[in-house]
């Protein structure tokens, strides 16, 4: 299994760092990616509603749920540290492959309704600030799909740092609105006390723990920190515990303060107001001024929910990386990937906006909020077995009170998830015109849910733990090989790329050489950096992939062949072709996917790219 967020895993050393502030800052940034998600337009609309309905009662939820969510992302930060594996991951080795295919279909459902409430959000902020439509708005976050990508491959600490300028952003501008609100402190206090005014209070309430705890934050989480590079041995792993507890506590707690913040405001101006039923977005934006007797404040209340969009976007399309690789072991060409998932969440917010017009994206937030909430038990559950799992944890297990903790947190927010998803349901069914079809459809599905999460709950405690072999391939290098073989070619070249193709293909190129011939594998790095910088780049696929290139040439040398390695930079096809070309060779053997059509877009064309542009035999493979 490959590992998780390949182009960024183990990119930033912290070994070099001494003990002390330099050694914490080193292991910071993980946790504001996390953050983000936190503090996202789905966060708005419950902490609005509630503000302005209930006045200060409902931030004992708030902080109640950053508690949870401190517990549950810790929990998802020692899954990676500890195993090197991400939540996805790790239940693809537990369950078998029919569960997981429903897992990754849930995950992924959740990741699109997340990343929709992200691209409202930014789409409402630019329609706020700029006045540009709901559908050019949402049309525009494509982009940020070709940000990513270049934040991506200048680094995670490139990406970290401008996820950190977005949430300061999001931070000054509620700040400044809180000097502008001028709320009651005392109020502020006594809202930290629970209590519950009435029973709209707990639906709000249940939507608030329902905002802040996401599910894709957990398999972000456990992928991020293993972006860190650090010593192994049980006092590092302890160390690199430790200190991304404190970068998920100072994180969390701003993603709080933000999330107070907003309540605060909707306190401070709606509730005071008389103003109890402000719940969309672009109300809260339009009665700002003419309440607080400011132009700025709903400048800044809209630059802040363009950071929270953008911020927000950035972070859901990376879990949607990591949910695919880690579930389904499939590898596809990064910007593939994230147009895919920015679509799936795009085209039906534009579908509904044609259709319905601007006036139901506070239902669309909503719910995409259910959405997440269904899906919530079906990665919280999961990951509290493998963090209690001692053999998985080599030691570093939690201990029996915080399984206990972690237990109650679970059953509380999927209880209360359940009951908004029911409530929900049933208020479809109320209102529907024809209550039969969703009888027939909704029910089941909503039972066979019910089966799947006993089944998640319960299985682990069954299941015996798999071995795993580290390889950054996504198939095992384990290779089967023909070596009693006559030769006829004596210089044959090999293209290989660590996938179940490199076997058939060697295998071939033995069963023509035999032991007499002299082998060239070849692999080509294709990243950004490699595109670039050429043999000069030094990320940290480059290094892995010469890493693996040596294995496969000692293995093969150990099994008496003479074997030569050449690694280049670039563009597959491009740069196969100008190494054969270059040298002295009689044959080429390459190995394919078997995939045409619309899957070679996404996995490549590079045989027809190498086969036009070589003057020696190619020997096609079929995988």
């Amino acid at each position: 299994m490959g590992k998780s967020l390949e182009e960024v895993n183990q990119s930033v050393a912290t070994e070099n760092k001494k003990a002390g502030f330099r050694k914490i800052l080193a292991f910071l940034g993980p946790a504001y990616l996390i953050s983000v998600g936190y503090m996202d337009p789905g966060n708005w609309a419950t902490d609005i509603a509630g503000g302005s309905q209930f006045g200060y009662s409902l931030l004992w939820v708030l902080l109640m749920s950053n508690i949870m969510a401190l517990l549950l992302q810790s929990l998802s930060a020692r899954l990676g540290i500890v195993t090197q594996r991400d939540l996805a991951q790790a239940s693809r080795e537990t369950y078998s492959p029919f569960i997981n295919y429903i897992l990754y279909f849930l995950a992924e459902i959740a990741i699109a309704a997340c990343d929709l409430a992200e691209v409202l959000g930014m789409a409402i902020g630019l329609n706020l600030l700029f006045d540009i439509s709901l559908i050019e708005g949402v049309l525009i976050t494509v982009l940020d799909t070709f940000l990513l990508l270049f934040l991506i491959n200048k680094g995670i600490r490139k990406m970290e740092a401008f996820i950190i300028a977005l949430v300061s952003i999001i931070g000054v501008s509620f700040i400044i609105e809180m000097f502008f609100a001028q709320p009651e402190v005392t109020k502020i206090f006594t809202g930290l006390i629970p209590s519950l005014p009435n029973e709209d209070a707990l639906y709000i309430a249940i939507g608030i723990i329902g905002a802040t705890v996401m599910p894709h934050n957990l398999y972000l989480h456990s992928s991020l920190v293993q972006t860190r590079k650090f010593d192994r041995s049980k006092t590092g792993i302890k160390q690199a515990l430790k200190y991304n507890f404190i970068d998920s506590t100072i994180a969390l707690n701003l993603a709080f303060f933000v999330n107070a913040a907003i309540l605060i405001l909707g306190a401070a101006v709606f509730y005071q107001n008389g103003m109890f039923d402000v719940a969309e977005i672009q109300d809260a934006h339009r009665f700002l001024e003419p309440l607080l007797g400011t132009k700025w404040a709903p400048i800044l209340f809209a630059v802040a929910l363009i950071a929270a969009g953008q911020s927000s976007t950035i972070t859901g399309t990376l879990a949607g990386q990591i949910v695919m690789e880690g579930y389904l072991n499939l590898r596809i060409q990064p910007w593939v990937r994230r147009i895919i998932t920015r679509l799936i969440a795009i085209v039906p917010a534009v579908i509904v906006i044609l259709v319905y017009g601007e006036s139901v994206t506070g239902k669309m937030l909503i719910f995409s909020q259910v959405i997440l909430s269904l899906q919530l038990g079906f990665a919280i559950i999961p990951l509290i077995h493998f963090v209690s799992d001692k053999t998985k944890m080599k030691g570093f297990h939690i201990s029996t009170t915080t399984q206990v903790a972690s237990w109650i947190i679970a059953l509380i927010i999927v209880s209360l998830n359940a009951k908004l998803v029911y409530n929900e349901i049933q208020g479809w069914l109320e209102a529907s015109s024809n209550p039969i079809v969703l009888w027939c459809t909704v029910v089941p599905l909503s039972i066979g849910f019910l089966i799947l999460l006993l089944y998640i709950i319960f299985k682990p405690f069954f299941s015996e733990v798999k071995e795993v072999i580290d390889n950054h391939s996504p198939h095992n290098t384990i290779l089967k090989l023909n070596t009693q073989k006559s030769y006829a070619k004596k210089r044959i070249a090999i293209s290989v790329d660590f996938s179940a193709a490199d076997e058939k293909a060697l295998n071939h190129a033995f069963d023509m050489g035999g032991k007499e011939a002299h082998y060239t594998l070849i692999h080509v790095v294709e990243t950004v950096g490699a595109m670039f910088y050429g043999n000069k780049t030094g990320d940290h696929e480059t290094s892995l992939d010469e890493k693996l290139l040596l294995d496969y040439k000692r293995l093969l040398e150990e099994k008496g062949f003479h074997i030569e390695v050449k690694l280049g930079f670039g563009k597959a096809g491009k740069t196969i072709s100008s190494i054969i070309n270059a040298g002295e060779f009689d044959l080429l053997i390459m190995g394919t996917h078997g995939h045409t059509g619309f899957k070679d877009l996404i996995f490549g064309t590079t045989v027809d790219n190498v086969r036009h542009k070589i003057s020696i035999p190619l020997f096609i493979i079929k995988n």
